[in-house]
């Protein structure tokens, strides 16, 4: 017998079950998931995860983190949220260093929140407020190039 406690057959957990041997091991999720959810926001066809009980959530899950369902469906976001809460950003990490000072934001888009850069505003400036009308889409990093959730201000309002 191993120091672990595991079985001296290499075998020990590798039945496909879950740690309580109540049913399969689920899905792994990957950064897949994460990418297709991009790629439909940056075609303007973003969607939430939402469990039958309304509870929404973004990629990549399997359940519901606040019922525990694995009945998730694709519901679209909203076309335009409103900023929830932001924070301007002077100090950032290695991979936004060209991109500050910048404006993180946290943005209600119905059965979700979820946190972007806002551009399109003046980091300094007196344009970013709680209750700010933006949509959502998908830029690059100036740092790297790399792709992330931005925001811009609705011109509609």
């Amino acid at each position: 017998m191993s120091d672990d406690g595991a079985g001296d057959d290499g075998d020990a957990g590798s039945d496909g079950g879950d740690a309580d041997g109540t049913g399969p091991t689920p899905t792994p999720v990957s950064d897949a998931d994460y990418d297709e959810w991009l790629d439909a926001l940056a075609a303007g066809e973003g969607y939430a995860l939402v469990c039958p009980d309304g509870h929404g959530s973004l990629p990549p899950r399997r359940i519901c983190p606040d019922c525990g369902s694995d009945a998730l469906s694709r519901e679209p976001l909203a076309e335009t949220g409103r900023v929830e809460t932001f924070s301007v950003v002077h100090v950032p990490s290695p991979r936004f260093a060209d991109d500050a000072p910048y404006v993180t934001a946290v943005v209600d888009l119905g059965p979700v929140r979820a946190t972007g850069v806002l551009r399109g505003v003046e980091p300094e400036g007196d344009a970013v407020e709680v209750g700010l009308s933006v949509t959502a889409g998908v830029e690059e990093r100036a740092t790297d190039g790399e792709p992330l959730v931005a925001f811009r201000p609705d011109d509609g309002e």
